[in-house]
């Protein structure tokens, strides 16, 4: 899907510029992103939650309370547990946040190097890329009552055959609603269109 294939590219980009790794939260509502992509290597992700740091990392409180991006040496920044210490044992030494979006749906991304400072133009160009995720994601306004109709009769169990005479319709215009909603929703299989859907209470 072109959708799928631009948010692919964006993050490649973004791999390239952090390369110790980032963590992208999209479109957060109650609590939870209705995206995310990370590429934080495992031994510092198993630290991170076995240390509860989710609940106690200084990028989600000052992501929360402003929009913009700093970078994680900002001495402004409060880190009384000292995850930012923990972190560049695990070689993410240097790092930058971005934060973007009305607080109702706000997006956090945190991106890491080991080597150095991220520079000026690298911080534009992910804080350009991030902005452009977060539009890329924004979830849609509904979908179609077909769309709706045939992703409920997968959710329920029905196969394509049996979903398509439910509805009275043949089984490649089943597939073509199924198809069509899963690019509504930026979902890669139907599986995930279904639950995507749920989340955003369209189903």
């Amino acid at each position: 899907m072109f959708l799928n294939g631009k948010i692919d590219s964006e993050l490649r980009e973004l791999g390239e510029l952090a390369p110790a790794g980032f963590f992208i939260g999209l479109h957060i509502r109650f609590t939870s992103p209705l995206l995310s992509f990370q590429t934080y290597n495992q031994a510092w992700l198993d630290h991170y939650t076995e240390n509860g740091y989710v609940l106690r990392d200084p990028m989600t409180g000052w992501g929360f309370s402003t929009t913009g991006e700093i970078r994680w040496s900002d001495e402004n920044l409060l880190d009384p547990f000292g995850l930012f210490e923990d972190a560049g044992k695990f070689g993410l030494r240097y790092g930058v946040t971005v934060s973007h979006g009305p607080i109702k749906s706000r997006t956090i991304a945190s991106f890491a190097r080991s080597d150095r400072e991220f520079k000026d133009g690298e911080i534009a160009k992910i804080r350009e890329i991030v902005h452009r995720l977060h539009d890329l994601t924004r979830p849609p306004d509904g979908l179609t009552k077909a769309q709706i109709e045939a992703l409920r009769c997968i959710a329920n169990g029905d196969r394509h055959a049996a979903a398509a005479a439910k509805l009275g319709i043949s089984e490649s215009a089943l597939k073509a609603r199924i198809t069509s909603a899963r690019e509504r929703l930026m979902a890669r299989t139907t599986a995930e269109a279904i639950q995507r859907a749920k989340d955003y209470r369209l189903l």
